[in-house]
């Protein structure tokens, strides 16, 4: 028992260790990589819907 709670805090020892070397973004980076990522997401479900409706119209066409 004693060597899982040594195990355990040495873990949690490194944990805070590993999150001093962390750089954060600033809040401009931040907000540039959340509008790059919704940009791209909304991009994405343009090309799908698009995509998927040229599918289903030649479905369409050839079921009919």
């Amino acid at each position: 028992m004693a060597g899982i709670l040594k195990k355990s805090s040495q873990f949690f020892r490194n944990v805070v260790i590993e999150m001093k070397k962390v750089r954060w973004p600033t809040r401009q980076e931040l907000i540039s990589y959340t509008v790059t990522v919704l940009v791209t997401v909304a991009f994405l479900v343009i090309f799908f819907g698009v995509i998927d409706l040229g599918i289903s119209q030649l479905l369409r066409l050839i079921t009919e």
